[in-house]
């Protein structure tokens, strides 16, 4: 069976609902199709911020946004100038889906639940006669000279533009290839770090709010809260460096050692103080004695760390110790040995190369009338909403230019 459409989009998540209802709403005369593999669409975004769907960053200013960006960033500044954050919002709340902001900028549902998102996507798509074609894996593109054919695991489909908005999908990416786009490499982008260290074996759940983070032998730096786990490292701050150095670790084969200062001052100024500690608490136990807003729990590892007994006291401790103390706290050194992905969320670095993408349109340089959104080009961003908002300005660039 032959089925013929105006516009065919591939892939059912974020970018492709988002494209597919603001093309339909602007072009209400195209036939519009949504080809998503698998028997239901939109699972990224269930499964988005522990299932409450981080929606975007309350981060108003482009110049600021970018930077979000490992990849990405020269790129998308010209985009977000004609659709970032704040038109996001006022895009759901014109809809009925109202965000909110929380304490570290990240936005979400007033709902705080995922669905909300997808009854709207679900409900506008239908509003405005979007047909989704569910278990239609696609098996190939054929770029034609007036238009496209799409074969699927179901049906074959015509269609005279084609936009792809599947996110990170190796079989699309090959297919991509095979029309002539050069492809760059997936590596994971955000991960959390392996660390078996006697340091941190005991205390998981405990969080330092603001460390610095180096990887050494590398230009790789970060800050921000970490978050000590069952299998070694998380939140921010690990992110991040996950994100920005996504080429560079991989290369590593993820074995390197990071150093943390965990208080944010340097060797010198910490031994000042953990002097005057001596001379003020003198008779209070060390481990006992957590200083620096530091989590007691990891206070009294990074003590013991020092070669300081559980019962010693301020009075007690000797130079050597006052030294490896501060050490501990200012430029502790942890082997990393692996990753785990973060949360259910798979991100990666890769896709379609940037050079060959008119981000004016979001339109193929190599492929007339074949657009890309989201994650299938190469671009990526640290967790916080940053990769739902280039997926959101990719679709909406797309529908606005479509069908110039």
């Amino acid at each position: 069976m032959i089925t013929k459409k105006d516009i065919i989009i591939i892939g059912g998540g974020a970018a492709g609902f988002f494209a597919a209802i603001n093309i339909a709403e602007q072009h209400p005369e195209l036939s519009i199709a949504i080809l998503e593999r698998g028997k239901t669409g939109l699972q990224k975004v269930k499964i988005s911020g522990g299932g409450r769907c981080n929606v975007t960053h309350a981060e108003f200013t482009p110049s600021e946004l970018v930077l979000n960006y490992p990849r990405g960033e020269k790129e998308l500044l010209g985009p977000f100038h004609s659709f970032m954050t704040g038109d996001t919002i006022a895009w759901f709340e014109e809809r009925g889906v109202e965000l909110k902001i929380e304490d570290d900028g990240r936005m979400f549902p007033v709902s705080n639940s995922s669905q909300t998102i997808i009854d709207c996507f679900l409900n506008e798509a239908k509003k405005h006669k979007v047909e989704v074609f569910y278990n239609h894996s696609v098996k190939s593109i054929d770029a034609r000279e007036n238009d496209f054919k799409i074969e699927t695991s179901q049906d074959t489909i015509i269609g005279d533009k084609v936009v792809v908005a599947t996110g990170s999908n190796p079989k699309i990416w090959k297919l991509l290839e095979d029309l002539g786009h050069t492809i760059v490499q997936p590596v994971p982008s955000l991960f959390t770090f392996d660390i078996k260290d006697k340091r941190i074996k005991d205390i998981p759940g405990v969080v330092a709010r603001d460390v610095e983070i180096k990887v050494l032998g590398t230009d790789l730096v970060s800050e921000g809260p970490l978050l000590i786990t069952h299998v070694g490292m998380s939140a921010p701050a690990i992110l991040k460096l996950s994100a920005f150095g996504a080429i560079e670790l991989a290369k590593l084969d993820y074995n390197f050692k990071i150093e943390i200062n965990f208080i944010r001052l340097d060797f010198e100024s910490c031994l000042d103080q953990l002097k005057d500690f001596k001379l003020g608490f003198a008779k209070k136990t060390i481990v006992n004695s957590a200083q620096f807003d530091l989590p007691k729990r990891l206070w009294k590892q990074l003590v013991l760390a020092s070669n300081i007994n559980e019962t010693g006291r301020w009075a007690d401790i000797n130079k050597q110790q006052l030294e490896d103390l501060s050490s501990q706290l200012t430029k502790a050194v942890f082997n990393v040995t692996g990753k785990s992905t973060f949360k259910e969320e798979f991100v990666t670095a890769g896709g379609v190369d940037l050079k060959e993408v008119n981000f004016k349109t979001f339109e193929s340089k190599r492929i007339p009338n074949l657009y890309l959104a989201g994650e299938i080009i190469n671009v990526d961003a640290v967790t916080g909403g940053f990769n739902f908002q280039n997926a959101w300005t990719g679709a909406y660039i797309v529908a606005k230019n479509i069908n110039k």
